[in-house]
């Protein structure tokens, strides 16, 4: 449940922008009403606004453009924050400070990749500059497992003298973890402690973390760090640690020790956000224990900020994942009485317990519901329906729920199972629709989704039905099938 990287650099990159003084706001206004408007459509440029102001003889301050940056790396406007920085560059009353460059160079990895980024890096002015920057670097390594370069880096970063906190270590730790090389975390550790580098609590999290994966330490070493952690008198021990804990004796097969700790968790808790309320609850729902998922569930309400699809879907996905449909339906009705949008997401995990339940009925019934209160329908609706249509062997509404379905895969990454595309061909084989097999398969080629195993199903029931099979032997000549001996035999019994 990490945050992305881009936007932990956001938030070190605005601080101490918002307290600005009334003239500033003001002007900063004046000019966020109308640029923020044109925000809103991702294919909006928004350099000619900025150049339109600017020409019209006004400023742009660094506070203003700071907000600006920040608004366009919320939206993931990368391309476009990383062309106001070029902008900027080449503005008489600007100048760019450290931080600036570490935004700069956040934003040429997510461009343009490390290899840019290493060279930005080596040409930094100063070691200020490079000593705010470094870390965005070794982020970047750490975002692309690169182990290597990470380690000459921080080596380099120790002649150069900025590596004087705990953060680079925890990057370091973050990557080995990722790379399951849970024996170095130790190591790192011990290198911080010659260092004199007090950790701070991600520290020990990671550590405790990467004891818990490797065989040999046992939860004796978990619990040992644990210990010095709360004799660590600059560190507090939070939720967050105590999770860390709970999680290594739930994955130790000690459920009740890890409930214990999550209600000690609890108490460390805030009003501030919702957010350790739900990693909570996502532990409980594993654990099996109802009874805190819903106790969670009901103290998150006290948290003064709104409550959002994010957070409903995590409480949705705990109760159906605990069995509790009953209770999932009432959430569900909750969120739908107060919801300002209709996410689609949140109905689909009620959608998918119906299918799985087997309660295709109540799933057909909330989809038509979904539509009548303006919702759109995504992929993962269409795939939910698609499984339920083929367990029922609801053939026709499969086939339907099916090209939906390809149809969206034009705007996301997302394919669709191949046992489920597969499962559609075998009823049509079974029920000997070739017409409907023709269609299907043809379209499933032309997404490039195609399979010998779906060909095969094709060319044997255009044998039994005796039709010929050139349009099917030319697509699989396209998609490059290589025919197996089954494949052969079929096709030779063609020219028999």
């Amino acid at each position: 449940m990490a945050n992305h990287p881009l936007s932990a650099g956001v938030r070190r990159f605005v601080v101490g922008t918002r307290t600005l003084c009334s003239t500033v706001a003001s002007r900063a206004s004046t000019l966020h009403v109308p640029f923020l408007r044109k925000l809103k459509s991702p294919k909006q440029n928004p350099l000619p606004v900025l150049q339109n102001w600017v020409d019209e003889g006004n400023d742009v301050s660094p506070s203003q453009f700071r907000s600006i940056a920040r608004t366009l790396v919320k939206s993931k406007r990368y391309h476009h924050a990383l062309e106001l920085f070029k902008w900027i560059e080449n503005q008489k009353n600007f100048r760019m400070i450290p931080v600036d460059h570490a935004m700069k160079l956040e934003l040429i990895i997510e461009n343009y990749g490390l290899m840019e980024a290493e060279e930005y890096f080596m040409n930094l002015p100063d070691s200020a500059t490079k000593k705010a920057a470094c870390l965005t670097l070794l982020r970047g390594y750490v975002r692309y497992r690169d182990t290597t370069k990470a380690e000459a880096l921080m080596v380099k970063l120790y002649e150069l003298g900025l590596v004087v906190s705990p953060h680079p270590f925890n990057e370091m730790m973050k990557l080995y973890l990722v790379t399951c090389e849970y024996r170095k975390v130790p190591l790192v550790i011990q290198q911080m402690k010659r260092n004199k580098i007090p950790c701070n609590v991600l520290s020990y999290n990671l550590w405790m973390n990467a004891y818990s994966e490797e065989e040999g330490y046992g939860i004796a070493t978990v619990e040992a760090v644990f210990r010095q952690m709360q004799n660590d008198k600059n560190v507090e021990v939070g939720w967050s640690s105590l999770a860390t804990l709970a999680n290594v004796y739930k994955k130790a097969g000690q459920p009740k020790k890890a409930i214990l700790v999550l209600k000690d968790a609890e108490k460390k808790l805030t009003t501030c956000n919702h957010f350790g309320y739900f990693f909570l609850i996502t532990l409980y729902a594993s654990l099996k224990d109802k009874e805190g998922v819903l106790r969670l569930w009901e103290a998150s309400k006290a948290v003064d900020k709104r409550i959002s699809c994010a957070n409903y879907i995590c409480i949705l996905t705990s109760l159906v994942k605990l069995g509790d449909i009953l209770q999932a339906e009432r959430v569900f009705s909750e969120w739908e009485s107060n919801c300002r949008k209709y996410d689609i997401r949140v109905s689909n995990v009620l959608l998918g317990a119906y299918v799985r339940d087997g309660l295709m009925e109540e799933a057909e019934s909330l989809h038509l519901h979904t539509l009548q209160k303006g919702g759109c329908p995504n992929y993962k609706t269409m795939e939910i329906l698609v499984e339920g249509y083929v367990n029922r062997k609801k053939i026709d509404e499969a086939f339907i729920a099916m090209k939906r379905a390809l149809a969206m895969t034009k705007n996301c990454h997302w394919r669709p199972p191949h046992e489920l595309v597969l499962a559609i061909a075998e009823i049509l084989e079974k029920d000997g629709n070739l017409e409907y097999a023709n269609i299907y398969i043809t379209d499933i080629h032309n997404f490039g989704l195609a399979s010998l195993p779906l060909y095969k199903i094709l060319l044997r029931m255009h044998l039994y039905a005796n039709k010929p099979p050139l349009h099917i032997l030319k697509m699989m000549d396209e998609d490059k099938i290589e025919m197996d001996d089954e494949t052969r035999s079929i096709v030779k019994a063609f020219t028999l």
